[in-house]
């Protein structure tokens, strides 16, 4: 065993005892957050507009600052970006996330001095959690690739700007810059294909032992490798052991996956965002991610189903329940406040506070009444995939409100599948049952005959590749919605 691999499983219990004990009083550890940010803030335009040195507690909080999304605090955000100091945080911030909005066109999400350790000790102590519980630390020695977008930064009036995968990408600590891959050059390839390319061939006779990035463009990597050595990975890389992934569910491709490595692998689940990192899976027999509570963020929750109502109840950690499907907000030491993330997420866990995260907020299904998230179609296909054999590559859900004929409507599974079940019929059967145990607002839809069965359309190999690609969202850290409460999506997939 190396002196890095030993040295690394000494710091990873002296983490684990530092997470314990904050975890182990969440409420104490969040008012400390709370009143840290607003004094910090307080001389800030927005901590004067909104009174920040008259506020004490929550309540004060919640009636002075209104939950806002990105296009509601643009108006401060733009200040920012023309070069102002003192906006939502003191000072300028360190770095702007550049992501891509959906009526505001480019959003400008602001890093600072103070947030952005938070997001490298996070994705850090990810890792040193699971060496403290398996003891498995030699893949330290190893190569380790992490799938991600280019580090190429621009500037804007003095501040540096990207995707936030390639600012993260210049925290590397040094004693892991040596066995990281790929190369600087390959990963600032802006072509997605072409950049996947260029990592199979530097990557193909290293010995990779992490491998991270989001699901459904890992695929493509090892697919690529499949074809360029015609070896499974696992053979390819025979002390692969680790994969770290966020942003989507790994379930659905956990056995395409598994076929592709020709082995099972341990998983580590991450929650990152470009608003901050809020949570990572710190047990590997538990999929509850622990919230991360000492990182300056402060978190609100609101029900799924009061969050469009006139005056919805703001919760705070000490009262939420498990189970429930809440919106979460945060407010955070990069300036953002009382902000609306678009997630939704379900605490698996209170003791400690763990979540998994169940959806997006607009990305449901309703178009009967029917609220339907993203944890109910993935528990289904993941019902249906272990049933049957089957494997697939990629699906997304929407409605068909308006199908020919005298039809009911139904719910339209667009499912591009690595290996076809043996008998379609049957696996659309337990898709449907699995729907109808999990939702009951569907289950009276279906014998209300207001909606009939749901129906498979498949999509060709590589089809979800070319929808992604004609929307110019190839690769990196671009995911496909799970459900959609249109058909904008699925009239491009039709035409696929």
């Amino acid at each position: 065993m190396s002196i890095k691999s030993i040295a690394a499983k000494i710091f990873a219990q002296y983490i684990r005892n530092k997470i314990d004990k904050w975890a182990s009083n969440p409420e104490a550890t969040q008012k400390k957050v709370f009143k840290e940010l607003l004094e910090k803030a307080k001389n800030t335009q927005f901590g004067l507009d909104h009174s920040f040195k008259d506020i004490t507690n929550h309540k004060e909080f919640a009636s002075k600052v209104p939950v806002r999304d990105y296009e509601e605090l643009k108006m401060y955000v733009d200040k920012m970006v023309a070069g102002e100091e003192n906006i939502l945080w003191p000072g300028k911030p360190l770095y702007y996330a550049k992501t891509s909005g959906t009526t505001s066109g480019a959003k400008y999400i602001p890093l600072t001095k103070e947030s952005m350790p938070t997001h490298i000790n996070a994705a850090r102590n990810a890792i040193l959690c699971y060496i403290a519980e398996t003891g498995k630390s030699k893949f330290v020695d190893g190569k380790m690739i992490f799938l991600q977008g280019s580090p190429e930064l621009t500037e804007k009036n003095g501040v540096k700007l990207g995707r936030l995968s390639g600012i993260v990408a210049h925290f590397v600590p040094s004693y892991l810059q040596k066995n990281r891959l790929p190369s600087l050059k390959t990963n600032c390839i802006e072509d997605w294909e072409t950049k996947v390319d260029a990592i199979v061939g530097e990557t193909k006779d290293e010995d990779m032992t992490v491998i991270s990035g989001i699901p459904s463009w890992v695929q493509m990597y090892f697919e690529k490798l499949q074809q360029n050595t015609g070896k499974e990975v696992g053979d390819l890389f025979k002390n692969f052991d680790l994969f770290i992934y966020g942003g989507v569910n790994y379930e659905p491709y956990r056995a395409k996956f598994e076929n592709l490595i020709g082995r099972k692998v341990d998983s580590i689940e991450l929650y990152p965002a470009s608003e901050g990192f809020f949570a990572f899976q710190d047990k590997q027999g538990d999929k509850g991610m622990l919230l991360q509570l000492d990182s300056g963020i402060f978190y609100e929750f609101i029900k799924s189903e009061e969050f469009f109502d006139e005056n919805p109840t703001r919760l705070t950690i000490g009262e939420v329940e498990v189970g429930v499907n809440y919106v979460i907000i945060v407010s955070t030491n990069a300036g953002l406040w009382a902000y609306n993330l678009g997630d939704t997420v379900q605490f698996t866990s209170v003791k400690p506070y763990k979540v998994i995260v169940s959806g997006r907020i607009k990305h449901f299904i309703s178009a009967f009444g029917e609220h339907v998230i993203a944890k109910e179609v993935e528990q289904a296909m993941q019902e249906a995939t272990k049933q049957t054999g089957a494997r697939i590559t990629e699906f997304t859900v929407a409605p068909q409100i308006t199908p020919e004929g005298e039809q009911l409507p139904y719910h339209e599974w667009f499912v591009e599948f690595e290996k076809e079940p043996h008998d379609l019929q049957k696996f659309l059967e337990i898709l449907d049952r699995s729907m109808q145990e999990q939702n009951s607002y569907y289950l009276d839809l279906i014998e209300g005959k207001i909606l009939q069965q749901l129906k498979i359309k498949q999509i060709p190999e590589n089809g979800f590749q070319q929808y992604m690609k004609s929307i110019g969202k190839l690769g990196g850290q671009n995911k496909l919605p799970r459900l959609s409460n249109d058909r904008k999506i699925a009239e491009v997939l039709e035409k696929i």
